[in-house]
């Protein structure tokens, strides 16, 4: 049907019953809810019915048909008039990495006439689809989706976000080909790993050890960058190391071991680790020890929320949170506002700010 048969059909459906739903009315049309929705914000701006939870009603009083599920939301509740859509975010719990996204949300919503409903989710598939399903009867318009890494099993999360009838845009997340028509907006962490390896070899490194944290979700991506940036670079392949955070994972010390060790023999003298709190817990180990940095460790962390409050400020690879939340927000708003645009993934790459932790301002005096 072509978008004026569809509304013409939407406003006789809407004087004959009193009020529709979207998802009963795109079933019986054969169109889908997310076409239906829009064409239904259309006519509402144009004064010709009023929008409902989950539908529309005739601008006149008219009384529900007693099978509609759509009934006016308390007036208390309804958003202010400027803004278009309500916007679902989901992120986990916990972290320092997610304010910086939720920051870039925030501000581009506010720009865009968009409300924002914030959830947490647990982490277990099961806390996210619960979250999930309480924005979706709330009657958020779109989704924006950090869900907790490592969601297991990964099969039926991803058949899940495939079956979502509402925009969805995964947020510093990757999904793969059963997720549909997800959309994706996230940090090129493979690239910023060998943003790091490049600025450590052009200072004379010929080989960098890879620091990381065996549960991020990033680590994987990490490596690839690393791996491939010192293939590229001609670089001796250096050691990778994982260190365990959680659980009963050891103190401090003993989990930076083999990494100290490795500095002490000098089989290793420049070395990218992830996350800044590791950075800065390594630096602590390696000075309590009698080393130096950058002397006898030339170091770059990765996410620089904190690199700079370091006893020697860290030299950082850092990621464009902010700019990955407003990305996000203005991908579900495109999809909202057109949903035939062609479906988008989009890495957003991360720069490296430098400091005095890989001796690149020592070697600059020199």
């Amino acid at each position: 049907m072509l978008a004026d048969e569809r509304r013409e059909a939407i406003l006789r459906a809407v004087e004959r019953q009193g009020s529709i739903t979207v998802k009963k009315l795109a079933e019986e049309m054969g169109v889908s809810a997310v076409t239906l929705r829009q064409d239904v914000r259309e006519l509402a701006d144009r004064g010709l019915l009023s929008r409902v939870h989950g539908g529309a009603k005739a601008l006149t009083s008219a009384p529900a048909p007693a099978d509609a599920t759509a009934v006016e939301a308390p007036a208390a509740a309804a958003p202010p008039a400027q803004e278009r859509y309500t916007v679902g975010l989901v992120v986990p719990p916990g972290g320092y990495y997610y304010p910086e996204v939720i920051r870039g949300v925030q501000d581009a919503a506010g720009s865009r006439g968009v409300r924002v409903v914030l959830a947490v989710s647990g982490e277990s598939l099961s806390d996210n689809q619960e979250q999930v399903r309480r924005l979706m009867a709330g009657g958020v318009d779109g989704l924006l989706l950090m869900l907790h890494p490592g969601l297991r099993p990964l099969d039926e999360a991803e058949q899940w976000l495939s079956g979502l009838d509402v925009p969805a845009v995964l947020v510093e997340r990757r999904a793969g080909l059963r997720a549909g028509r997800l959309e994706q907006v996230a940090s090129d962490h493979a690239y910023g790993a060998a943003l790091a390896v490049r600025h450590l070899a052009g200072l004379g490194y010929d080989k960098v050890a890879l620091v990381a944290r065996a549960e991020s979700p990033n680590t994987a991506l990490l490596s690839a960058g690393y791996a491939e940036a010192a293939k590229v670079m001609g670089l001796t392949p250096g050691p990778e190391y994982r260190i365990t955070t959680t659980g009963d994972a050891a103190p401090a010390d003993a989990r930076f071991e083999e990494v100290v060790r490795a500095v002490e023999a000098g089989e290793v003298r420049a070395a990218l680790v992830h996350n800044d709190i590791d950075a800065i817990a390594l630096l602590g180990i390696l000075r309590a020890r009698g080393l130096r940095v950058p002397e006898d460790l030339a170091l770059v962390t990765y996410d620089d929320e904190v690199a700079e409050l370091s006893e020697i400020p860290l030299t950082a690879v850092a990621p464009p949170k902010q700019a990955v939340g407003s990305w996000a927000l203005d991908l579900a708003v495109r999809r909202l506002t057109d949903p035939a645009t062609p479906l988008a993934e989009i890495l957003l790459r991360p720069e490296l700010r430098v400091r005095a932790s890989c001796g690149a301002d020592r070697m600059a005096e020199a």
